[in-house]
């Protein structure tokens, strides 16, 4: 969606400044420019930027239906004052430029044009846009939607009823689940050793012994049988050692697995937005000057200063105004606005300390006590 910030300033000098300061907050040259009007000629040029003439950049911005507010910014170059105007894609940047062009004094279009020249400021978008006036000047800003256009004066910002915005509440939820994870282990594997052996065995031998001899003697009748051929044969035997290996099993190694199961406790955080709402009641300067005043009767005596007892002050309303704990008493909720306290402005400041301001910025919200 495209967005437009118009912006008329009464000298040339101021506009120049907005004009230069928008640039410098990082804005092209392509969406902002200064136009002027020459007021004895009676026609509009463009000073500084690009785009088309300023009359027709009037008749797209406001269109048929809204000629009226054409004309006043028409009528305001042709009274010699001169003209920002930005263009940008959202409208959070023409929002941006317009807190960067009011510090220099934009003039009020609506009020000028019927001879008054006060302060104001106008902020307009498209749908779901954002309406209002500061204290600054005025500035118009037109969606690409269509031409809208208002004026208001004196209040510091109203609201588009027709605008909504959405806070959402978030928050977070433990699941605990489970999951197998590898860890350690353990491998069993087989090698062979050879180890050396040493052994002593006792072996016999025998060895054939041939002796000779001489004799010299007669021959008997016995020995008759010498002549003849004969043999004898004797063997020689010996031992050797034999070695024999044989496996036996001398042990088992086994692997496996053993289960158990355990218990294990689970200690974590989860998170959650809270939203409070405050009621939007009496102006905000009377608010401050109603929990100041209690704050100097209670502890002015006390030396302490109002800001340390402002949050307090702030955080009884939010409460009230919240809606969580309608129709309920104080003395339901003190226990647990305490620990809510506490958890919050841990060793900054006690719920004994704080607990009077909190209680009047509640009665305050729930009408137990005057604005």
């Amino acid at each position: 969606m495209h967005h437009t910030l118009v912006a008329v300033f009464d000298n040339r000098t101021d506009a120049q400044s907005a004009y230069d300061q928008l640039l410098s907050s990082g804005f092209g040259r392509e969406s902002v420019r200064l136009s002027e009007a020459n007021a004895a000629a009676g026609s509009a040029t463009i000073a500084e930027g690009k785009g088309k003439g300023i009359k027709h950049f009037f008749q797209d911005l406001f269109g048929d239906e809204h000629k009226h507010h054409e004309s006043r910014y028409e009528g305001a170059l042709a009274r010699g004052q001169h003209v920002v105007t930005l263009s940008a894609d959202s409208l959070p940047d023409v929002e941006r430029a317009a807190d960067v062009v009011e510090a220099f004094g934009p003039i009020d279009i609506d009020e000028h044009s019927d001879g008054v020249a006060t302060p104001g400021a106008l902020l307009t978008g498209g749908a779901g846009s954002m309406q209002g006036t500061t204290q600054a000047g005025t500035l118009s800003a037109q969606s690409a939607s269509g031409p809208r256009q208002g004026a208001t004066a004196g209040a510091a910002m109203q609201r588009d009823t027709s605008a909504s915005a959405t806070i959402p509440v978030v928050e977070e939820q433990l699941r605990v689940g489970k999951r197998e994870v590898q860890r350690s282990g353990m491998r069993i594997f087989s090698r062979i050793v050879e180890t050396p052996v040493h052994e002593t065995i006792g072996l016999r031998e025998e060895h054939v012994d041939v002796q000779r001899r001489k004799v010299d003697q007669p021959i008997s009748p016995s020995d008759a049988a010498a002549f003849r051929e004969q043999t004898i044969e004797m063997r020689e035997s010996a031992e050797e050692a034999v070695v024999e290996k044989s496996a036996r099993i001398t042990e088992e190694v086994s692997i496996g697995k053993q289960v158990s199961e355990r218990q294990q406790q689970i200690d974590d955080t989860v998170r959650h937005t809270e939203v409070d709402v405050e009621r939007l009641g009496a102006a905000m300067g009377d608010a401050e000057s109603y929990y100041r005043e209690h704050f100097k009767l209670t502890y002015g005596a006390s030396g302490g200063v109002y800001d340390d007892y402002a949050p307090a002050y702030l955080y009884g309303s939010q409460i009230a105004g919240s809606g969580k704990y309608v129709g309920r008493q104080w003395d339901e909720i003190e226990p647990k606005l305490r620990t809510d306290w506490d958890s919050r402005h841990s060793g900054v400041s006690t719920w004994e300390k704080m607990k009077s301001a909190v209680r009047h910025g509640w009665d305050r919200m729930t009408g137990k006590h005057g604005a």
